[in-house]
């Protein structure tokens, strides 16, 4: 991976590695740089390799040295366009290991959005890496759609599993103290966690939210950082909403926050699969999420386990958080329903797919 800093792809991998060492596999991090938040959580059993490299197209000689010298049974990676420089090194080292290529977001908006790569050049490499590859892993129905019209893949190369965004962690809500402490004094307590950055789309849920702030008393804190900080800032400073808006920034262990919160709510342009919406269910918190390309839509079964509204409607959006904030949940069966997502199911997933692609 390129790093551990905080991020979907970052943490479930962490999650994965500490998984797998406990049922006796040796797993090793192959990381770009050796940094990021997460190293804290690694044990020391599971080893980090530093390859010291500043860009991906750098990593291409030092994972092929690598390859060749540890021998791995298996080759995991992740986020495009790593993955396919580690196909090249995978090659160059004669397949060492079977190779299983992970893709975590829609990768068609990604690439137009974000990455400023040619889409003719990212479906060239894309067709020669992830059809040579021992196996494709995407982590939604609808990423595996859009990987297989760019890549020219066919549907039966590509397995989905789901990210395991569910830890076991307790569910009991907080004390009326912590909750106090949290957000202060108001009836409602909004959440939403992830990058500040553009998919995320937080302009719509701060824009919906002024909406919300005029019909009932409510605050809503946004946990996380990134690029787009600064105009939320000024945005919650133009709409008077300072006092009731709250950008603590990036936080290791969010659970204690989904605990007081009364609803959480996901207001992306598009996701890959959308880990933050298993945790609150894991939490036993309503949800309220756009209906993007990705998993929201699969996470929730199409509007069985919370609220879909459409992208950028910050006036529907709006609506449906005062509505759902005032009508009772089955917090048990939203629970029930993160148990789909649970770590020692998606690890084991995945150890019988390399099982099977393997054989």
């Amino acid at each position: 991976m390129p790093h551990l800093h905080i991020g979907g792809a970052e943490k479930l991998y962490v999650n994965l590695a500490i998984e797998w060492s406990k049922y006796g596999h040796s797993v090793t991090f192959l990381l770009l740089q050796k940094k990021g938040e997460l190293l804290s959580l690694l044990p020391t059993e599971i080893k980090v390799r530093d390859l010291r490299v500043n860009k991906i197209r750098q990593s291409v000689l030092p994972i092929v040295k690598y390859l060749r010298d540890s021998q791995p049974d298996i080759v995991l990676s992740a986020m495009w366009p790593l993955t396919s420089m580690v196909f090249l090194a995978w090659m160059f080292s004669f397949k060492k290991g079977k190779l299983f290529l992970s893709e975590h977001v829609i990768l068609s908006e990604s690439i137009k959005r974000e990455l400023k790569v040619s889409l003719y050049l990212a479906q060239a490499l894309l067709r020669l890496t992830h059809s040579f590859s021992s196996g494709v892993i995407v982590v939604s129905k609808a990423v595996k759609k859009d990987l297989c019209l760019i890549g020219s893949l066919s549907p039966n190369r590509v397995k989905i599993i789901y990210n395991p965004a569910a830890i076991g962690i307790d569910p009991t809500r907080e004390s009326q103290d912590v909750q106090k402490k949290i957000w202060g004094k108001c009836d409602y307590h909004i959440i939403s966690v992830g990058r500040l950055k553009f998919e995320k789309d937080y302009e719509t849920l701060i824009r919906a939210f002024y909406i919300v702030s005029k019909e009932i008393d409510a605050k809503l804190i946004i946990l996380g950082d990134g690029p787009m900080r600064g105009n939320l800032e000024r945005l919650i400073s133009k709409l008077d909403l300072k006092n009731k808006v709250i950008l603590p920034g990036f936080v290791m262990d969010p659970y204690t926050w989904y605990r007081s919160a009364d609803i959480f709510v996901l207001s992306s342009l598009w996701e890959g699969f959308g880990n933050v919406i298993v945790e609150a269910l894991e939490c036993g918190i309503p949800v309220v999420s756009t209906n993007c390309p990705g998993g929201p839509a699969e996470i929730l079964d199409n509007g069985r386990y919370g609220s879909l509204v459409p992208v950028g409607d910050y006036q529907t959006l709006a609506n449906t958080i005062v509505k759902d904030l005032r009508k009772d949940h089955n917090s048990n069966a939203l629970k029930e329903r993160a148990k789909s997502f649970s770590l020692p199911i998606i690890a084991n997933q995945y150890l019988d797919y390399f099982i099977e692609s393997s054989n």
